[in-house]
């Protein structure tokens, strides 16, 4: 266990300083959306059976702005060519800011609120019905918790008994006009969810060993779908980024992107 929470610090440093150099070569934004995510998708990306040969469970991101994260990772799985990360948010390139179906390894179009989760529904309800294995993950945000989509997803997801679904909603607490909080309380998240019939997991999104065995327990769990609530800091590893919602938007100047390489790099 202790080599395998090794090699998911390791991965996930990488991982960090590729989107870093991406983001500031395109001069995107979504620092903070990214950080806060990359040590869930580092496991993720690492249990999903997403191959090109078996392809039996889908990943499907809904918070698409998270795009440079998922190319890095798909690309690291062999589902994209590596050298495709330099053409990311370039004119005319496939690789644009938000995730779209036009590239391998894309479920669902991402990026709308709201958008991703009722695809996973469609994609676990299919699944069910062609008697096939595998299982249906779907990354979200907490600020579209708020979406009307979600909740009826989360009623049609309990009421078919669709284990074979997992929802990862990455709770940093920020969105993009604010703190979740402010904007629409969602919170108490954990018994809102349990309430509707659904098994919950609450973790700290950036404790390796947390993630991987809420995976592992979801995998287990019979005739309910799961939900993982990872509680993670928005811009997670970049002490500036850390809570500043700023750089929700803001494109990384030259001195910004050196402070935050020394930061990775000495983490």
């Amino acid at each position: 266990m202790t080599d395998k929470i090794e090699k998911y610090k390791k991965e996930s440093v990488q991982a960090r300083l590729k989107v870093l150099e991406m983001v500031k070569k395109a001069q995107t934004s979504h620092i903070g959306s990214n950080f806060s995510s990359i040590d869930v998708l580092t496991v993720l990306y690492d249990i999903a059976d997403i191959d090109k040969k078996s392809k039996k469970d889908k990943v499907v991101i809904s918070k698409g702005w998270i795009a440079a994260s998922i190319y890095y990772f798909l690309a690291k799985k062999g589902i994209i060519p590596e050298k495709d990360l330099e053409d990311y948010c370039k004119d005319g390139s496939k690789y644009i800011g938000l995730v779209e179906p036009t590239v391998d390894g894309i479920e669902a179009a991402g990026g709308s609120m709201g958008f991703g989760f009722p695809f996973g529904v469609g994609f676990a309800t299919a699944k069910k019905i062609k008697k096939e294995e595998g299982k249906i993950f779907v990354l979200m945000g907490d600020g579209e918790v708020a979406i009307g989509t979600t909740w009826e997803s989360v009623l049609i997801a309990a009421h078919h008994k669709l284990d074979n679904l997992v929802v990862i909603i990455d709770a940093n607490g920020l969105q993009a006009m604010g703190e979740v909080k402010n904007v629409l309380n969602i919170e108490p998240l954990k018994e809102k969810w349990m309430a509707f019939g659904w098994n919950v997991l609450e973790i700290d999104g950036h404790n390796f060993k947390e993630i991987e065995g809420a995976f592992l327990k979801a995998d287990s769990v019979k005739e309910k779908p799961s939900v993982i609530i990872a509680r993670t800091v928005k811009g997670k590893g970049w002490q500036r980024a850390e809570n500043n919602n700023i750089y929700h938007y803001k494109a990384l100047s030259s001195e910004e992107y050196e402070e935050a390489l020394k930061e990775i790099e000495n983490a």
